[in-house]
């Protein structure tokens, strides 16, 4: 093996805090601006819409109208929030991860049941990084909205606080973790078992981390997309004209609102760009943490 080219059989599972860090860090970063138009589109199509003109009907709706009437620079919109905040979210994120693993057994090959090591992992990995994320998420959606007057994250941040309070960049925060929680639990525990199938060696292989990244985020998009719609309904609110919306203090109220005002499909709103979302980005995401892992670490 040429000196240059990375032993990825070598690598100790846990290959160390500030190594899964950085690697998070950067896998955060990339997946969120790749597939960002298409969380724009999300948010609008989740978005309870006072005007017809603001009601998205579908990816393919939503992109022609968005980038006929206000340009492609729209679909964009807020992207600043992510890049800073994705970076230490994604750091926190996987570094935690990765230490609870090691802790718990989950890295020990005679422990058995590591699904219950991993789950556990990716949970307590979300807790902590969504405590970081939340408020730039908040930013990030209020500048994707229709007819947003934001064009600047510090200028938009000022002005929730100004507005609504601090409380307003957490509101969503018990949803996000009732949504993130099992949602993570579910990508850890699909990416690893799916891995674990297709790559029983272990050896470095690309294309099992695409697939297993991508399955795993599928699945756990699909099954948190509910939660995912009371969580934008919150973090909007405050642009609201409905005074019932502007008023929604949680997760039951949101779901009181969206059960009343549309039924149960307006529970799946977003679904398929949020699917569209994560099954690339997360595919994307493990690619790149693998990567950026083997790379810092050699």
């Amino acid at each position: 093996m040429a000196e240059h080219e990375v032993d990825y059989e070598g690598l100790s599972p846990n290959a160390g805090l500030g190594v899964n860090m950085a690697a998070g860090a950067l896998a955060g970063i990339t997946e969120h601006c790749v597939m960002y138009p298409i969380d724009t589109m999300k948010t609008r199509m989740q978005v309870i819409a006072a005007s017809p003109a603001a009601v998205y009907t579908g990816i393919g709706n939503a992109f022609t109208r968005i980038t006929s009437t206000e340009g492609a620079r729209a679909l964009w919109r807020g992207v600043s929030s992510v890049v800073l905040g994705a970076g230490p979210a994604h750091a926190v994120h996987f570094g935690m991860y990765e230490a609870v693993k090691e802790l718990t057994g989950g890295n020990r090959e005679d422990v058995q049941n590591q699904w219950i090591s991993t789950s556990f992992a990716g949970a307590a990995a979300t807790i902590s990084s969504d405590a970081l994320m939340n408020p730039f998420d908040v930013i990030k959606q209020r500048m994707q909205m229709h007819e947003s007057q934001h064009r600047h994250m510090i200028a938009c941040a000022r002005t929730v606080l100004r507005t609504e309070g601090i409380g307003a960049f957490y509101v969503s925060y018990p949803t996000t973790l009732t949504m993130t929680v099992p949602f993570t639990a579910a990508q850890f525990t699909v990416y690893e078992q799916v891995k674990a199938a297709l790559n029983p060696s272990g050896a470095y292989s690309p294309s099992s981390h695409v697939i297993a990244g991508g399955a795993a985020g599928a699945v756990a998009a699909a099954i948190t997309t509910p939660l995912d719609v009371a969580k934008t309904l919150l973090q909007t609110r405050g642009t609201s004209p409905d005074p019932q919306i502007r008023t929604c203090r949680g997760m039951l109220d949101a779901f009181k609102i969206i059960w009343t005002r549309e039924g149960a499909k307006g529970f799946v709103r977003g679904l398929t760009p949020r699917v569209v979302t994560h099954m690339p980005s997360n595919a994307l995401c493990w690619l790149s943490y693998e990567f950026f892992k083997s790379t810092i670490r050699s």
